[in-house]
């Protein structure tokens, strides 16, 4: 009998076939096989039976596809057929697949199960989300607003989308039209709708892809028409922002059966509601803080930046959700058509597609969820994983602590033990884990038992985990944030001028993000020692989205210089003061069109108590010098020291080092300086753009060519730093003039990060872009820009460098209300440009960089303004006299070529603007082209 055994038992195909790579698991290996490239992957198949096996499967070729692709998706039947497609590749339609016996994997099978598992027959209860219709708004702001998720009924009971959007009614009237699809790569990928309706037909895929697209209403106007906010949501503070800045808020969402959204918590910890028009959807939510079973939480300890790794939905639901014990299963109810759930901040949720369906959803802030929002935008990560996680993620210390107050327990299923020094994270443990599911699941109940004691998502409790010593001026902003730091500030000080009564909760949500209470406590000092008015209520939170506190009070206005520590204020304030003495004594217009100084000087805080002293930026002050801090002799002997050839240096210095470098880090969190300006009457330009009239846009267009060029011929210091003089001193026997040198080197050092400074913005910049920088800016290109003043006698009208303001922005521009000439009884129906702020950011180097800000951010790309702007700017953009008749360096002489370099070596996100104003360059093929878009207009100047 064992003899017949042997003889019809199979071999083992995988020692053989995998040689010494047999020894990993098949999940390991299929993991590896996604890293190369679909070339590598047919080569690979030839190799061996288990290999042809792995090689073939469609969860492998379908990575390999979204890591390709990028734009328009035209699905071919099949994954591989698709990738073989984007690569070129015709496939001989009547290959047929081989098929191997003697090779078993467990792995492999479960995934084959998920891919073609029906859920027509899965049994589920009713669930025990509670059910509610025609709740009244008092009603659910009382019971359910940011407290707990509510399942309603009616309120699309009016909607046209109720009965028109069906898969098939879609598909006819929106057939053309492309929408963005969601997955698991960083590429931006759309489909046709008929497309992808018929991907959804032919697809078995584990983890579908389905569209959520949140700019549907801009690619299909009119399905906007065919839904309307309900009554309990129509509170949305994030609606007061410009439509560019205003983060994605609102999704239509359509998938497929087993599709579905895999484990998360919402933006920016804002609610949501979500209407399901047709199809049936399986809802699973956990409270704040109780991470679901197989999900790890990850938080960046620099920015915050939170990222979860999460089982799809359907694996979710087969593999871990039979694990779990009755009390540490999710809250969980089944959608229907025509119903509609609501999230509230921070709960975790899943959900799983049962059937074909069509879903829209908006997330939104209001009074209920604010102070979480606030506090998920606030410095530091610590908070940040307390809100996702609970205390599980404290570090080691608090949570010890944390857990002899609750319970002592085995510490084995979630550890800190191996976190890196950047990133905590919180796991239950899960996929890739451990095989044993069973011992996971009772670990995490245990675990579970310390959340439900302990932990409390209540803002004031919350708030208690902010790192005091992280302040939003100063430490780096999350690129996982809804909103830029710019767009938050200028959103809190607009929600400030327009919601009155509600000061004391919006001052609670600035406290918490942008540490508040502290500088408007600083704030009054100064005023105290310069006998300046005591600020109003209305008056206390900082103004615009500006870098730094900005306080408007009486006839004042007060700059507190936070932004990049002390030594970067330093230099800010030194430079800017330099500036003003220069001007002072130069007979310049843009004398009028600069704020009067009042004041300036340092506040500290030394032993609990705050001190000031004046400070006209001509020596190092007392504070400074009597901290141990190490000033060379050129800087003590300079008469302004932390002037700007002083602060070019500093720059140099620091290339390469992390950001927030700051030598006098002991010094940054006590020692603040300040200065204080003459407050100017009128609005700045950003709260006025929509209101301007056409020819108020003119004149703004026509002042500010004309302040550039007073600015571009003010006289500025010579370079006296031997260290700068020293620069690019291999080509000294060139006479070019230092200050050039200078310019030149810092460019080429910007350079050398390039890219990934590029893709850390994450514009989307199409790949082939990202690849010809090198080829459109070769390092040539500095050595060429270095010659363009060789051996050049240059006078003051044609030297090379000028002073750069840097941020001629919106916020930076203030504009004064005055009468037409067509106005009745002369009252004020018009706006004129009258003065230019914020000279902190000052520098040296080519004019041509001041254009940058404007048109883009000024102008938004408008070209008839832009042309106005040169026509009163009326200096020579290039202003070498010899090198023009050198043909070797032409291009670097053209003026759009120059300004695009400068574009791309920027140090702001200036080619996201691009992007955002150009809707083409988002398929341009070449720099060129994008260069042609942007600034041809520079040529013909």
């Amino acid at each position: 009998m064992d003899g017949e055994t042997t003889a019809f038992r199979q071999r083992d195909r995988r020692p053989e076939a995998l040689g010494a790579l047999s020894v990993l698991p098949d999940e390991t290996i299929c993991v590896l096989l996604e890293y190369l490239a679909p070339r590598d992957i047919a080569h690979l198949a030839c190799v061996s039976s288990v290999m042809y096996i792995l090689c073939n499967e469609e969860p492998l070729w379908m990575s390999l596809c979204l890591r390709k692709a990028k734009g328009p998706l035209d699905y071919k039947g099949s994954w591989k057929n698709t990738t073989l497609h984007l690569e070129g590749v015709t496939r001989d339609n009547d290959t047929k697949p081989l098929h191997f016996d003697g090779f078993n994997s467990l792995y492999l099978y479960k995934r084959f199960y998920r891919c073609n598992a029906s859920l027509d027959g899965f049994s589920f209860d009713d669930g025990n989300v509670e059910r509610r219709r025609d709740i009244s708004l008092d009603e659910f702001t009382k019971e359910y607003d940011a407290k707990k998720p509510v399942l309603l009924s009616g309120l699309a009971d009016s909607w046209p989308a109720s009965s028109t959007w069906t898969i098939d009614q879609l598909s006819e009237k929106y057939g053309e039209v492309p929408f963005r699809i969601s997955q698991r790569s960083p590429n931006k990928i759309s489909m046709k709708f008929k497309d992808y309706i018929s991907y959804m037909k032919l697809q078995r895929d584990e983890d579908p892809l389905y569209v959520f697209d949140d700019r549907f209403g801009e690619a299909a106007p009119e399905l906007l028409k065919d839904y309307s906010v309900p009554y309990l949501f129509q509170e949305d503070w994030f609606e007061i922002l410009d439509k560019e800045n205003r983060p994605p808020y609102r999704w239509l969402i359509v998938g497929p059966e087993r599709s579905g959204a895999s484990w998360h918590v919402d933006p920016a910890l804002t609610s949501a509601w979500n209407t399901l028009l047709c199809g049936r959807k399986r809802w699973a939510l956990y409270p704040p803080g109780k991470v679901p079973l197989g999900v790890t939480v990850h938080v960046n300890e620099d920015d915050g930046d939170v990222s979860i790794d999460t089982p799809s939905s359907l694996q979710w639901w087969l593999d871990y959700y039979p694990l779990l014990a009755d009390e540490d299963k999710p809250i969980e109810c089944t959608l229907l058509a025509g119903e509609t759930i609501y999230v509230p901040s921070g709960w975790w949720h899943c959900i799983l597609n049962l059937e074909p369906t069509v879903a829209v959803t908006q997330n939104f802030v209001n009074k209920e969820n604010f102070g979480f929002v606030c506090l998920d935008m606030a410095p530091g990560y610590q908070h940040k994983g307390v809100c996702r996680a609970g205390l599980l993620a404290l570090d080691d210390g608090n949570s010890e602590e944390m857990e002899e107050e609750t319970h002592d327990e085995d510490d084995s299923t979630l550890s800190y033990s191996d976190l890196t020094r950047k990133e905590k994270r919180v796991r239950m443990n899960g996929e890739g884990e451990t095989e044993n599911h069973e011992e996971d699941a009772n670990g995490v109940s245990k675990r579970y038992n310390m959340w439900k004691n302990g932990f409390s998502y209540d803002i004031d409790s919350l708030s208690k985990f902010l790192d005091k010593e992280r302040d939003h001026y100063n430490f780096p902003w999350s690129m996982g944030n809804s909103v830029g730091q710019r767009e938050m500030r200028g959103w809190l000080s607009k929600l400030w001028v327009l919601k009155p009564e509600l000061r004391t909760l919006i001052w609670k949500g600035a406290c918490i993000a942008l540490n508040a209470e502290k500088w408007l406590r600083c704030l009054e000092e100064v005023c105290t020692f310069h006998n300046l008015p005591s600020v109003t209520e209305d008056e206390k939170l900082p103004v615009g989205t500006g870098s730094n506190p900005v306080y408007l009070f009486s006839d004042y206005a007060v700059k507190l210089f936070v932004e990049g520590g002390l030594e970067q204020s330093m230099y800010g304030l030194g430079t800017e003061l330099e500036f003003y003495d220069i001007l002072g004594r130069a007979n310049s217009p843009l004398k009028s069109h600069i704020p009067d100084v009042l004041a300036s000087g340092i506040l500290y805080l030394e032993k609990g108590s705050y001190k000031v002293i004046p400070w006209d930026g001509k020596r190092i002050p007392d504070i400074l010098t009597s901290s141990n801090l190490d000033f060379d002799a050129s800087m003590l002997n300079s008469e302004f020291p932390f002037g700007i050839w002083n602060k070019t240096l500093l720059q140099h210095r620091n290339k390469g080092k992390p950001p927030a470098h700051d030598s006098f880090g002991s010094l940054s969190s006590h020692v603040w300086p300040y200065i204080i300006t003459q407050r100017c009457k009128g609005k700045i330009f950003a709260q006025l753009r929509d209101d301007l009239t056409w020819s108020d846009a003119q004149n703004l267009a026509t002042f500010l060519g004309q302040q550039l060029r007073n600015l571009h011929q003010l006289p500025y210091p010579p370079v006296t730093r031997p260290e700068l003089l020293n620069a690019n001193d291999a080509h000294e026997e060139l006479k070019i003039p230092p200050e050039w040198k200078v310019f030149v080197d810092d460019l080429c050092q910007k350079k050398k990060d390039v890219t990934s400074r590029l893709e850390n913005w994450g514009n989307p910049i199409p790949k082939a872009l990202m690849n010809k920088i090198d080829e459109y800016m070769p390092d040539e290109f500095f050595v060429d820009l270095l010659h363009v003043f060789k051996d050049t006698d240059v006078g003051d009208e044609t030297k090379p460098c000028t002073w750069i303001h840097s941020d001629v922005m919106d916020d930076n521009i203030h504009m004064e209300p005055c009468a037409a000439d067509d106005s009745v009884d002369g009252q004020h129906n018009s706006w004129r440009p009258g003065h230019i702020l914020d000279f902190s950011d000052l520098s040296i180097g080519d004019p041509i960089f001041d254009l940058i800000p404007i048109h883009l951010d000024v102008f938004r790309g408008d070209t008839d303004l832009f042309k106005k702007l040169l026509e009163s700017y009326g200096l020579p953009l290039i202003r070498s006299k010899s090198a023009a008749a050198d043909g070797t360096r032409k291009k670097v002489l053209s003026p759009s070529y120059r300004t695009m370099c400068y574009c791309l070596l920027h140090e702001d996100n200036v080619l996201g603007a691009m992007f955002s104003i150009w809707d083409e360059l988002r398929t341009a093929e070449s720099w060129e082209q994008v260069e042609l878009t942007v600034w041809s207009l520079l040529n013909s100047y």
